[in-house]
């Protein structure tokens, strides 16, 4: 369970402050429902003053602990899927010039100085979006992840991106990103690219959209890394619901990711959203495992939305695992998920 209760004041023309605190639970896990009392899991989740002066309307400071999605979380996202989410610590200054509204940002990942943290971490990035590019808007950007300490790494991610909706109700998305610098004092030489294209039909109710997405893999023949790192993205929203490729490289044990999906979205009424996405998952580097195909995998999802502040949604997930699970030691058998879970605004 997750309760946040957050306070977005303005504090006068052009200052405000946004404040957000959460608890994240397991039903039962205190010692005793009455002795304690501890709140260990409480949190600040954000924590932050957006400053935009008027001399300067085009510019918009935000200082303190935040979320930050870029583009459709690839690989920067507030993971809301999860219950804790994720937000980071530093400074944000977003630049709008015309139709191109620029975001830079520096965060703090970990500072050795603090208790239990042995490294320092930085993250350090530039991400631009062009709109009325044609149908659609163009997203062009720069990450820079320092590690330093009992490890070095020094990655660099450049892409970019253009999300699209045409005529006839087609949308669609292409995305390319090149990966550089060291990972713990080797090389890396990474990509990823993705593209996806879907249709409406049914007067809107139906929504069709077929789904391919590579990150590549670490061919162990040569020196350099080429497993794609996914950073801090929303990896729920991409590859499964069943959530076995949350931490890529890590979840396929430096294979690399190819995700081949077919997802169907209906909506007979507006409260109710029914959703079937297929896929099928294959390393990108075969490399010394004994073959490249991961599994198979359906999801069903149903969302009832009650009001605009309530809604209920249900999901079922089930893989159809291959051997290649089991070979690197993430799943034996075939795997069943399913959820009901409440969501309530205010």
């Amino acid at each position: 369970m997750r309760v946040r209760f957050g306070i977005d004041a303005q504090i006068e023309e052009g200052l405000s402050l946004l404040m957000q605190v959460q608890d994240v639970r397991t039903w039962g896990e205190e010692s005793h429902p009455l002795f304690d009392y501890s709140a260990s899991h409480l949190d600040m989740h954000q924590g932050f003053l957006r400053y935009r002066g008027a001399s300067w309307s085009w510019l918009t400071t935000s200082v303190g602990r935040m979320e930050t999605n870029f583009g459709g979380q690839r690989l920067m996202g507030a993971v809301d899927w999860t219950q804790q989410g994720q937000s980071f610590d530093g400074v944000r200054l977003d630049v709008v010039s015309g139709r191109t509204l620029w975001a830079l940002i520096g965060f703090q990942l970990k500072d050795e100085t603090a208790p239990g943290i042995v490294d320092d971490e930085e993250l350090f990035g530039v991400y631009g979006t062009i709109a009325d590019m044609g149908p659609g808007a163009l997203d062009v950007y720069w990450l820079y992840d320092r590690l330093s300490g009992l490890a070095t790494s020094d990655e660099h991610l450049l892409g970019v991106r253009y999300a699209f909706s045409g005529s006839g109700g087609v949308t669609g998305r292409v995305e390319a990103t090149y990966e550089t610098g060291t990972r713990t004092d080797v090389d890396v030489a990474a990509y990823m690219f993705g593209a996806r294209v879907g249709t409406a039909v049914a007067d809107g109710k139906l929504t069709a959209t077929l789904w391919y997405d590579y990150l590549s893999g670490d061919d162990p023949a040569t020196p350099e890394s080429e497993v794609f790192n996914t950073f801090f993205g929303t990896n729920h929203k991409f590859y499964g619901f069943a959530d076995m490729f949350l931490n890529i490289p890590a979840h396929t044990a430096g294979a690399g990711l190819q995700d081949m999906a077919v997802k169907l979205l209906w909506a007979p009424v507006p409260d109710v959203r029914a959703g079937i996405d297929l896929h099928s998952f294959y390393a990108a580097e075969q490399g010394g495992l004994s073959g490249t195909h991961f599994g198979d995998e359906l999801d069903l999802t149903l969302t009832h939305r009650y009001s605009d502040r309530l809604s209920a949604s249900v999901g079922f997930s089930y893989l159809l695992q291959d051997d290649l699970f089991a070979e690197i030691g993430r799943l034996d058998d075939d795997l069943t998920w399913f959820y009901v879970m409440l969501n309530a605004t205010f």
